[in-house]
């Protein structure tokens, strides 16, 4: 399993209700912003948006950190991409105004469809790195969008030698990635060779674009983009003639 550490639960401990030894490999870590300005000038000023959009959790944490007031003095509606993102946002006192049934960006673009956008201001704290179909979709439609780097994805200093005591005979019989930049991570420690002793299960079809990049095959993907779609990936597999 190869969730960040603060989040790995979320997924082992469903397997393991399920029967499945669980072998955890963070192969991603999340660090602060190289320069944190940006973010927390936006978050001093937030009740100057119209909308807030996050794509993850780790998105929210962060802007919460850096929030002057409390989270339920944030006067702009927030869209959420999931239902965990959703429950984090909601748990952290920010009621949640659109999330798609998709847990996929371009579901998350989608959901705007009938909200008009002209000139209307909004923020999207992401990753360092991240897709930028959301904002580039809703400036087509006249949105002022500002995009803050709220948080960065590193590989944890002990990660390659977890990965090369982890993958080896006898190999794991599952590796489940929820993210793509989990794919390319593991894919830089491990190498592709390795992976492609193993079957391979992804949270979405995002995911599985980047596992099929590295020329490697899905064995399972999740029907709805989150971790309960994950699980249910893999124990549908794992119980079919």
């Amino acid at each position: 399993m190869t969730r960040a550490a603060h989040q790995a639960e979320e997924l082992a401990a469903p397997l393991r209700d399920l029967g499945a030894e669980v072998i955890l490999l963070p192969v991603i870590g999340i660090a602060p912003p190289l320069d944190p300005h940006p973010l927390r000038r936006a978050a001093s000023r937030s009740n100057e948006y119209d909308w807030i959009i996050f794509t993850s959790a780790n998105a929210i944490l962060a802007f919460v950190a850096e929030l002057p007031f409390a989270a339920y003095e944030c006067k702009p509606r927030i869209a959420t991409v999931g239902a965990a993102t959703r429950e984090t946002a909601e748990r952290h006192g920010l009621p949640v105004t659109i999330t798609p049934d998709k847990y996929v960006a371009e579901s998350l673009a989608a959901a705007f469809a009938q909200e008009p956008l002209n000139n209307r201001r909004i923020l999207i704290p992401s990753a360092a790195v991240t897709r930028d179909v959301v904002a580039v979709d809703l400036r087509k439609r006249g949105a002022q969008v500002e995009v803050v780097e709220a948080y960065r994805n590193v590989i944890p200093a002990e990660a390659e030698d977890q990965a090369r005591a982890v993958l080896r005979e006898p190999y794991p019989d599952w590796v489940t990635f929820a993210s793509s930049s989990a794919v390319e991570n593991l894919a830089k420690l491990a190498g592709t060779d390795v992976l492609s002793r193993v079957k391979i299960a992804t949270i979405g079809p995002v995911t599985s674009a980047t596992v099929r990049k590295f020329r490697l095959s899905v064995a399972a993907e999740a029907r709805v983009s989150g971790v309960e779609g994950l699980v249910e990936a893999v124990a549908s597999f794992s119980t079919s003639p």
